[in-house]
């Protein structure tokens, strides 16, 4: 079976070295390479491949461009599959990229780009609708879950959660405002203890999983699903 796959990667030489990957598996045809994102979705729409293997953070924000990526073709190519690489576990890209479900997604770290045969196989399941998730993510996505069930943080609203993960990396407020692309004067608290107050807008208070003052959810809102999971590097299932 051949599979078709477009890749993107902002970094040259992240780009070239999965590019080589790609091209040295006799049964992957890489058929595009794009830099940014509004390169990408011309290059889909043009090839329309089995696979895209997309960075989560692309020109020209450098933000979330993998997941609305994933978005956006859920909407007008939900046949095509979307595998997304990432520097890091971050377990919110994770939940955002399978909101809308989990068929024909992945999400994989990008040390596995150095096995060729684990990347392989990865874009072979997402290509046949299936899922795949680092390990790594796995273990990151049930840790937030245990958080949630015993901390109450359930109750924050996506943004607020995306904040409380920054500030737990120690990121300053300017670095939570470019990240989050708002104003500093946004994030108006940084906790510096278990217990200690987040402020958002003066709307949200965290003190010891207890939260007051903040404002209703949008009636359509909804919570991100759990997927299905398949474990990739993993011959354990949990």
């Amino acid at each position: 079976m051949m599979i078709r796959v477009i890749l993107g990667e902002d970094s040259y030489l992240a780009r070239e070295g999965i590019s080589r990957v790609l091209e040295a598996t006799e049964e992957i045809e890489l058929v595009a390479s794009c830099a940014e994102y509004g390169e990408l979705l011309q290059a889909v729409v043009r090839h329309e491949p089995d696979v895209v293997l997309s960075d989560v953070r692309m020109p020209p924000s450098h933000t979330d461009e993998g997941i609305r990526l994933a978005n956006e073709l859920g909407r007008s190519h939900p046949g095509i599959g979307v595998v997304i690489l990432s520097q890091h576990a971050d377990p919110l890209y994770a939940l955002a990229l399978f909101e809308d479900g989990s068929e024909g997604r992945g999400y994989l770290l990008k040390d596995c780009v150095r096995d060729q045969g684990e990347l392989s196989r990865a874009l072979f399941e997402v290509a046949r609708g299936g899922t795949v998730v680092d390990g790594k993510i796995v273990n990151e996505l049930l840790a937030v879950r245990r958080l949630r069930e015993t901390t109450g943080l359930e109750t924050l609203t996506a943004r607020e959660q995306e904040i409380l993960a920054l500030v737990a990396e120690g990121r300053s407020n300017g670095d939570i405002a470019e990240a989050l692309v708002v104003t500093k004067r946004a994030v108006k608290g940084r906790p510096s203890s278990e217990g200690d107050a987040l402020v958002l807008d003066g709307t949200v208070q965290l003190d010891n999983g207890k939260r007051a003052g903040h404002r209703k959810a949008p009636a359509n809102s909804r919570p991100a699903r759990a997927p299905r999971l398949h474990r990739q590097g993993s011959t354990e299932d949990r």
